[in-house]
């Protein structure tokens, strides 16, 4: 995509095709159509299930291109390390040539061979990328260093499955946090959840709702005027984290979630450790909190899934913000007998 000297926003080029609605999507990220928004060299989102990374660069004046140019990545997979450095390879490539044609070269031997090499522009290796690298990409640590022992509640809606809106005026700011977020809950590996950049528009709203739980970042705060979008609304600008009315029974704190809360700030307070380590140690309290509701569950009738055995959880006479909590948590792993 890119901004001409007339400050037109043009869709030069595409491989192999998109929709109109992904489009529409892709121009509204990419701030170009915006006189009034600052240009973002990198952001990133999802969008029913399609991973968009998009950089905007501004053409050095020595190169005949003199325009704003904004490169986009679609893909099935999180991993931004890897979107941007095929930017880097792409951003030399059309800028040395000014012809697409010797970006879709460079593209075309990393779909196929993983790898594309060039003396003058640089060269990328698939295999540098691993997963496991983009998720451990933020800093637990930050987190708790703003939050504290109020980090438990963002644990215990991860946990549940529940929706967190995140709020910052800058972009920036809100991808650095929520894509940071699922590591809290480490076992599941799941950064399908995170929405990191999301427009109050009407079929972007429509596909976020379709999740069931899930972490959206915003840079608008009218949002925090729809309840309907969240459990537990996060204004990192203010670093304030509200329970929405209606979570607030599932999301009932107690002796559990103080442990739980201690063990994430002694952990990330403690200098001799990294934001891995905190991440394990989380993980360590997670699975313990699992083997807890281990005793209550059994295979249910017909000897298909596990289900939770309600009346064994209520004779146990836990607390009850712990047996509220167990059974929200089975609820959410879908543990219930219906």
């Amino acid at each position: 995509i890119e901004k001409d000297t007339n400050g037109d926003a043009l869709w030069v080029w595409c491989y192999p095709s998109t929709t109109t609605s992904l489009r529409n999507l892709l121009l509204r990220k990419c701030c170009l159509t915006d006189e009034n928004k600052l240009l973002h060299p990198f952001v990133f989102g999802q969008y029913r299930r399609t991973w968009f990374y998009i950089t905007t660069v501004e053409v050095p004046d020595s190169s005949v291109l003199k325009k704003i140019l904004t490169l986009v990545h679609l893909s099935m997979l999180f991993c931004q390390a890897k979107a941007l450095a095929l930017f880097v390879l792409s951003y030399r490539m059309y800028l040395k040539y000014g012809t697409t044609v010797k970006m879709m070269e460079s593209y075309i031997a990393v779909l196929t061979k993983g790898i594309c090499q060039s003396e003058e522009n640089g060269s990328f290796l698939s295999k540098d990328f691993d997963a496991r690298k983009a998720y451990l990409a933020g800093s637990i640590k930050d987190i708790v260093s703003q939050f504290g022992m109020e980090t438990v509640i963002l644990h215990t809606a991860l946990m549940l499955k529940k929706r967190i809106v995140v709020y910052h005026p800058k972009i920036e700011a809100v991808q650095e946090f929520t894509r940071t977020l699922p590591a809290l809950v480490w076992h599941r590996q799941d950064w399908s959840i995170l929405h990191s950049y999301v427009h109050l528009n009407a079929d972007e709203l429509e596909g976020l709702q379709l999740c069931t739980g899930y972490i959206a970042g915003f840079v608008d705060l009218e949002v925090s005027n729809r309840p309907d979008l969240y459990d537990v609304f996060v204004n990192l600008a203010e670093s304030e984290i509200t329970i929405a009315p209606l979570a607030k029974e599932a999301m009932t704190m107690g002796k559990l979630h103080r442990e739980i809360g201690q063990v994430i700030v002694q952990s990330a307070e403690d200098p001799e450790q990294s934001d891995s380590q905190v991440i394990q140690d989380i993980a360590v309290k997670t699975k313990e909190i699992f083997t807890s509701l281990a005793p209550f569950s059994e295979v249910s009738d017909d000897g298909g899934k596990i289900v939770l055995n309600v009346e064994a959880l209520k004779q146990k006479r836990f607390p009850p913000a712990t047996e509220n909590f167990l059974y929200h948590l089975a609820a959410a792993e879908r543990m219930l007998q219906i």
